[in-house]
C-alpha cells in the first residue's frame, strides 16, 4: 500500500533569505533532504500553489505545502515471528537476535526472516531500505542489532559506522589460547577459490579487530572482540587467520576442531554445538535524536553457557 505524505508549513520571519530545500530538511527530520529534494524535482512541494525548485530563496510569509504517495522500497512479506527488542522508541529499535534467525530474505529464505518479524511489528519499516537494518549477523551468530524507525535515524546509523562511533563488542569460544590482548588488522576480500567465503586478502577491504581473552577453558578461550570495521564474517575469518577459529564454526574452523587432549565426552558435546559461537554482546551508539551516548548489553545465551559449563566440568 502506498503511503501519503502530506505536511504544511508557514515561512516564519527567522526564515527569509533560506533556501526551501533547508527550511523542509530541517521542519521534516523524519525525512533526510536528498528525499525531500527529490520530492521538489517531481513537483511533491509547492510554495504557494506553484512548482518550485530546490534553491528558491524564501521571503518570509509563504505556505509550504507538501502532499505525495509513495511506494515501500520492500515487498517482503510480514510474519509473526516472535523478536526479543530490548529497546524501543520513535526512531529505533534495539533487538536481541535468535541465533538461527536469517536478517534478510534471499534466494534460500524467502520468508522467516528478521526482515518479515520487523515487518509485522512496524508496518511503515517497509518504505525504509533494508527495514532499516544498518548492520546485520549471520544467521547463526547471536545477540544485538540496532534498526531505525525513520530515514534520518538511517542515515545517521550509516554515518556513525562509517566514523567509528558505533561500538561492537562480540563474546566467542575459540579452539585454542591467545594472547591476552591484540590487534588484527588485515584486510579481508572475497576467498579466491570458494566464492561463498571470506578470507584475508591483500586486495580486500580494511578490517580491523581488537581482542582481549577473558577465561581460559582447558586449552579453549573465551574472547571479547571489538569490531572497528564491519566486514563480511570479519571476526570469524580473523580469529581464523590467527590460528584459534570459533568453536563450532564449520565454514572457517578448518581442521582445527579439537585442542588436543580433548576428551571424547567434550568432542560429543562440542560436535552438538550446531553453530559458530559468537554472540554480539554489547553495542554503544549515539542516539540520533537526543544525542545521548546508549550502551545494551546482551548475556550469552543457554547454548553457549551450557558449552562453556562443559568446558568447565569436563575431566
Amino acid at each position: 500500500m502506498n503511503r501519503k505524505i502530506a505536511l504544511t508549513l508557514n515561512v516564519k520571519a527567522e526564515q527569509i533569505g533560506q533556501r526551501v530545500d533547508v527550511v523542509i530538511a530541517e521542519a521534516f527530520k523524519e525525512f533526510s533532504r536528498s528525499h525531500l529534494q527529490k520530492l521538489i524535482k517531481e513537483g511533491a512541494v509547492k510554495v504557494n500553489g506553484k512548482e518550485i525548485k530546490p534553491k528558491l530563496i524564501l521571503q518570509g510569509g509563504e505556505l509550504i505545502e507538501i502532499f505525495a504517495k509513495e511506494a515501500p522500497k520492500l515487498k517482503d512479506k510480514a510474519e509473526n515471528i516472535e523478536l526479543e527488542i530490548i529497546h524501543e522508541d520513535q526512531d529505533l529499535l534495539v533487538v536481541n537476535k535468535a541465533s538461527g534467525l536469517v536478517v534478510h530474505p534471499g534466494a534460500g529464505n524467502p520468508s522467516g526472516t528478521l526482515v518479515n518479524g520487523l515487518l509485522n511489528f512496524d508496518s511503515s519499516l517497509s518504505y525504509l531500505p533494508r527495514a532499516g537494518i544498518v548492520h546485520r549477523l549471520d544467521k547463526d551468530t547471536s545477540g544485538l542489532m540496532v534498526v531505525s524507525r525513520n530515514e534520518k535515524t538511517y542515515l545517521n546509523l550509516i554515518d556513525q559506522l562509517k566514523e567509528r562511533t558505533v561500538t561492537r563488542k562480540y563474546t566467542a569460544l575459540v579452539v585454542g589460547e591467545p594472547s591476552l590482548s591484540g590487534v588484527i588488522d588485515k584486510p579481508i576480500g572475497r576467498h579466491p577459490k570458494v566464492r561463498t567465503k571470506q578470507a584475508v586478502v591483500s586486495s580486500g577491504k580494511e578490517a580491523i579487530s581488537r581482542f582481549k581473552k577473558v577465561k581460559s577453558l582447558r586449552g579453549y578461550s573465551l574472547v571479547e572482540v571489538l569490531l572497528e570495521t564491519g566486514r563480511t564474517h570479519q571476526i570469524r575469518v580473523h580469529l581464523s587467520y590467527l590460528g584459534f577459529p570459533i568453536v563450532g564454526d564449520n565454514t572457517y574452523g578448518g581442521r582445527r576442531k579439537y585442542v588436543k587432549g580433548t576428551s571424547e565426552n567434550l568432542r560429543s558435546k562440542i560436535n552438538q554445538f550446531k553453530r559458530q559461537a559468537l554472540h554480539a554482546s554489547s553495542l554503544t551508539f549515539i542516539h540520533p535524536s537526543t544525542k545521548e551516548v546508549l550502551t545494551f548489553d546482551s548475556e550469552l545465551p543457554d547454548d553457549m553457557k551450557q558449552l562453556i559449563r562443559a568446558l568447565k566440568e569436563d575431566d
